[in-house]
């Protein structure tokens, strides 16, 4: 069966997904962030914030891919992203406060297993907040929160130089 592209349907099917993600990448999305679910914010931020991490650390540390895994674990677990809240909260505006809040106040059908609720609470609003920068487009407000959530802690210890 012939398609719009002249090719097979699962050809069309590509076309369109490939179409979908430049549009995607060009705007985001045509939804007003401030309008989004809390849950939805942070479902898209929960990857902004691995593909930061992960690009942070493919940039600074020399280690084999699990070594790098082990070290994205740690950021990305719910306490990981707790102590990263707690990096940046002193610097949030009101605005951005407001939006943690929605995400972290969410109520969520998951149960955290290896984690307290409140640092499962806390990383959500995380997640929530970094989704709707993304999603505003708010790139450079972005790369200084993240700034904050990796410089190097008291005593010279920075926090993605872990143990293997």
């Amino acid at each position: 069966m012939e398609e719009e592209c002249g090719r097979p349907k699962t050809w069309y099917t590509f076309c369109m997904t490939h179409r979908t993600i430049q549009c995607a990448v060009e705007k985001k999305t045509a939804r007003d962030p401030d309008t989004m679910a809390p849950l939805a914010l942070a479902f898209i931020g929960d990857t902004v914030f691995d593909l930061y991490i992960r690009t942070m650390l493919v940039d600074t540390v020399d280690a084999s891919p699990h070594g790098l895994h082990v070290r994205a674990s740690s950021f990305a677990c719910a306490a990981g992203q707790a102590e990263a809240f707690h990096r940046i909260e002193p610097v949030l505006s009101d605005e951005e406060s407001a939006v943690f809040r929605r995400g972290r106040n969410a109520h969520s059908q998951t149960v955290p297993r290896n984690a307290s609720v409140s640092d499962y609470r806390i990383a959500t609003g995380l997640e929530a907040l970094i989704g709707w920068l993304y999603l505003k487009d708010r790139e450079e407000r972005l790369d200084q929160l993240f700034h904050l959530i990796l410089e190097e802690k008291d005593g010279g210890e920075e926090p993605y130089k872990t143990a293997e």
